[in-house]
């Protein structure tokens, strides 16, 4: 068989199909837990927090002093972005969340597994030669 046909057969099949549209919806589920951290989440705590902005928040490494993260990035200055980090690290959570949630939903609404069966109890003339030959194995 062909590399473009096993390439074929790999594309068309569910599984590499379903895996397509799962990371294409991810990536915008993404955008959409991100615009809510940080325009509808983030803002209400920077403001409880005494008016900041997390995304503003940084260590500057450099000699010189800087009133911004903005104006210490255009002079080239190293710093330490932490605000950024906290900004995708609660992304990070709320996302993880959402989707523990959204699979543990989707496992409740699976229909549980069928019970084994059962073997049906052997006949009883079966079950008395069974136990005659337990019986003399004695």
């Amino acid at each position: 068989m062909g590399m473009l046909q096993e390439f074929k057969d790999f594309a068309v099949k569910g599984n590499a199909i379903d895996m397509a549209v799962g990371i294409i919806i991810g990536g915008a589920f993404g955008k959409i837990v991100s615009s809510l951290v940080s325009d509808i989440i983030m803002p209400p705590i920077g403001k409880l927090l005494g008016q900041v902005n997390f995304t503003d928040l940084y260590i500057n490494l450099s000699d010189k002093t800087y009133s911004s993260l903005a104006e210490a990035q255009k002079a080239g200055a190293a710093t330490l972005n932490y605000g950024n980090f906290l900004q995708v690290l609660v992304d990070f959570l709320i996302i993880a969340w959402v989707i523990f949630m959204l699979v543990r939903m989707m496992n409740k609404m699976k229909a549980p597994a069928p019970a084994p069966a059962t073997p049906p109890a052997p006949p009883e003339d079966v079950q008395l030669l069974r136990e005659i030959r337990d019986l003399l194995k004695r």
